[in-house]
Parts: C-alpha cells; sequence; structure tokens
C-alpha cells in the first residue's frame, strides 16, 4: 500500500517515511501544500492514504483537504500535526480528515492509526485477496500458496499485492514502478524484472504460472 507524506520538515518526513517502509508500506514525501494538491490532484488513484501536516508552506493542509473533498477525491487524509486544539481538530475533521493525530506522537500509535483507516468498509478493499492458489493478507503480511506460506521481500509483496489488486488487468513497468518505489528512487531500468523473476520462482511451478507476461505490455494476474 502507498502512502504520500505532507510534511515541510524534511527530516520528520524522511524518518516517517522510513518507518513507514521498514512496516512494509510504500512511502514518498512532498514538502509544501500547492506541490502536494497538485500531486494529490493528478495521482490520488495510486495513493492508499495522505498524511497531511495542517501548517505548510504556500498552501495548507487544510485547503489542500477542503480541495479533494471537492473534487470528489475519497483518498482517506491522517491530518498529522502540532496544532491540538479542540477547535484545530473540528476544524480538521470538518475539512475532510479521516482521522487526526497530533505531535508528538508515538509511531506505533500512528502505524495503528493508518491501519485501522486502510480497514475501513469505505474503502472496498478486500481484507484479504486471493487469486487462484494464492491467497495474500495485507495486514499480516503473510502470501499463502495452496495453505503454505510463501516468504516474500517486502518489494516482492509490494509487487504481487498491487497485481492481485487489479486481476486480469495488464500492469505495466511504469504502474508497478510508480506504485512500489518512490519518485526519488534512482533505480535501473530492469529493476521490476529483476524482482518479478524473484517473485516467480518462488509462485510458479512447473505446472502453474500465476504471473503471466504480455510482451510488450506488462504483466497480468488472472483470476
Amino acid at each position: 500500500m502507498k502512502i504520500l507524506i505532507v510534511e515541510d520538515q524534511e527530516n520528520l518526513a524522511k524518518l516517517i517515511k522510513d518507518g513507514l517502509e521498514s512496516e512494509g508500506f510504500t512511502a514518498e514525501y512532498v514538502l509544501d501544500g500547492e506541490i502536494a494538491q497538485t500531486r494529490i490532484e493528478i495521482l490520488h488513484a495510486e495513493y492508499d492514504l495522505i498524511l497531511m501536516d495542517i501548517m505548510l508552506p504556500k498552501k495548507s493542509g487544510l485547503e489542500v483537504c477542503k480541495f479533494c473533498r471537492k473534487k470528489n477525491i475519497t483518498t482517506p487524509i491522517l491530518m498529522l500535526t502540532a496544532k491540538d486544539t479542540p477547535e484545530d481538530i473540528i476544524n480538521g475533521l470538518n475539512a475532510g480528515a479521516d482521522d487526526y493525530l497530533v505531535k508528538p506522537f508515538s509511531f506505533d500509535i500512528l502505524v495503528a492509526r493508518i491501519r485501522a483507516i486502510l480497514r475501513r468498509p469505505s474503502l472496498f478493499l478486500a481484507p484479504i485477496l486471493k487469486v487462484k492458489s494464492i491467497t495474500l493478507d495485507p495486514n499480516k503480511k503473510i502470501v499463502l500458496k495452496n495453505k503454505t506460506e510463501i516468504r516474500l521481500t517486502m518489494k516482492e509483496f509490494s509487487i504481487l499485492e498491487h497485481l492481485m489488486r487489479h486481476p486480469n488487468q495488464v500492469i505495466n513497468r511504469e504502474q508497478i514502478l510508480s506504485n512500489v518505489w518512490d519518485f526519488s528512487d534512482e533505480s535501473f531500468s530492469n529493476i521490476v524484472d529483476v524482482h518479478m523473476t524473484n517473485l516467480r520462482k518462488k509462485l510458479d511451478n512447473e505446472k502453474t504460472e500465476i504471473i503471466e507476461t504480455i510482451h510488450g505490455l506488462g504483466f497480468r494476474i488472472n483470476s
């Protein structure tokens, strides 16, 4: 799952990003509200959740949140801010935020809040994904093949999860890069193919091919 962090303190943004990635999420950050609003307007379908500071350069988190809801962008937004009065919290929630966490915060509580939001039925995300013999649990980070656990790296898990959330669709390399790696990664050109080869070795056998290559287009997992 991919999270956008909107935070003007770059050191804090990097800490949150690294912490989320250690929990198995894909994360990236932007440092001002104007860039955030543009990014969300264009790419909101790529994000499962947005962490939003309120006091941002160029455009406040409240303004960005209101803009998103006015545009019917339903991506969950968790306000992460030092503004801690009851009025601040009410304003954040009324602007369209799904939850509100005051700085300084416990990282464990932040992760628990994120997981709680992502479990909400309104997201229409299956808590457990199943395609043929493969079962993937996004919360427990477990993949089973015919009830036998398959050990995957975080990137392999994220690639498989993205494919399983879009069964029967051809997903190209650029889409995988965008959803599994952040924009700052300076990755060599065939990184998707390398991870895909390793993933297939763990999932496939001589009788089954879980992930199909559509030559010249991308990859597909058929339900």
